[in-house]
């Protein structure tokens, strides 16, 4: 299969802090919590290390050790942390034909702080990450892609969002789409035109309560409750549903509106809690796989590009679901974000080692 992502590239900084070095606060009556620095004050880490990351490096390497031919529109800077970022890349046998150089800005750069629950607070400096254009999105680059991968896109490289759709599907490609919240804030409009187009789409909780109001002056608010078979247990996002600004919306509402809109798959991951996968009248849950995790940074992206690999290739919407749990689970026990990412072979060992295990995959109807 061959396999086109398009996106962010980052150099990582991570920092790993025991819990007992820094302070953690949580909120009662909301779902935030903050890591407390404490100005002037030298903190002792347990360890800092460097990896490559950025949602389209992290696709393309996943794609290409499950086995794919993979490729990447990406836009660096010309310093060293390309460098990196291109050193990886071609170990990993991702085609850099169409990686882009900016003349002004750097190569994105973020730094990671992991402790307590080790869900990771993160400093970003997008840098040349902003700066894709029509130029660097030639139609050549999509010719016989099966699949479209598009990460999080921001600023000016959002702006082409709309032709990145036109392209991916004149490509008769398959289109996954995994957007962060800016996009879903600031450039809503575009991405509520393509809804239609999209095959695959892939939101974390914090996306698909961004994405909330706009279904909301559609569909309205509330909803009914997700009804499940007698003793079964009822998943927590099912449970209390989204919110934003006030405004509520079921799980079955909001998932059941994306499908009416046109999206051909909806991906919702809820971290620790499992995800959900709504395909017509369909609605799947899968439990996540319990593992100590080490950093939970690069989950999401591990978990959307094997699902839509896996989707694209097998239409196995059950099988897909499995594979982007256990490849999530192999990443969360490595600090970085692609050392956990399995070949092709060893998921697939994995999936049949679950099969062994009790299910714990439940199908609904929307």
């Amino acid at each position: 299969m061959n396999v086109l992502t398009i996106g962010g590239a980052m150099v990582d900084t991570i920092v790993t802090i025991a819990s007992d070095k820094i302070e953690q606060m949580k909120m009662l009556n909301a779902e935030s919590s903050y890591l407390l620095l404490e100005a002037g004050l030298k903190t002792e880490a347990e360890q800092i290390a460097t990896s490559t990351g950025g949602g389209a490096v992290n696709a393309a390497v996943a794609a290409a050790r499950l086995g794919n031919a993979t490729s990447t529109v990406v836009k660096l800077g010309k310093d060293a942390k390309a460098r990196t970022i291109l050193d990886r890349l071609t170990g990993e046998g991702v085609d850099l034909r169409w990686v882009a150089m900016d003349e002004e800005e750097p190569t994105g750069a973020s730094v990671i702080i992991s402790s307590h629950d080790r869900n990771a607070a993160v400093f970003t400096y997008r840098g040349a990450n902003t700066r894709l254009g029509p130029d660097d999105l030639p139609a050549v680059a999509f010719e016989g892609k099966d699949l479209v991968y598009v990460a999080n896109l921001s600023n000016q490289s959002a702006d082409c969002y709309p032709l990145i759709v036109e392209r991916a599907k004149a490509a008769k490609a398959e289109l996954a789409v995994n957007p962060g919240v800016r996009q879903l804030t600031a450039r809503y409009d575009d991405f509520w035109a393509s809804l239609k187009h999209i095959d695959i789409l892939c939101v974390n909780r914090s996306e698909a309560q961004a994405l909330m109001p706009r279904l909301l002056q559609s569909f309205g608010e509330g909803g009914a409750p997700l009804s499940v078979r007698s003793g079964e247990p009822i998943p927590p996002l099912a449970k209390r549903g989204l919110r934003n600004g006030g405004y509520e919306m079921s799980l079955v509402k909001f998932l059941g509106a994306l499908i009416e809109v046109g999206v051909g798959v909806v991906v919702l991951t809820d971290g620790a809690n499992g995800a959900f996968i709504a395909k017509g009248q369909d609605l799947y849950f899968r439990e996540a796989s319990h593992v100590v995790a080490a950093a939970t940074t690069g989950a999401g992206d591990a978990f959307s590009a094997t699902f839509a690999c896996y989707q694209t290739k097998t239409k196995d919407i059950g099988r897909a679901l499995s594979a982007a749990v256990l490849n999530a689970a192999s990443v969360v026990k490595f600090v970085d974000t692609q050392s956990g990412l399995l070949t092709h072979a060893g998921l697939e060992k994995e999936l049949e080692n679950a099969a062994a295990q009790p299910q714990s995959l439940y199908n609904w109807s929307i």
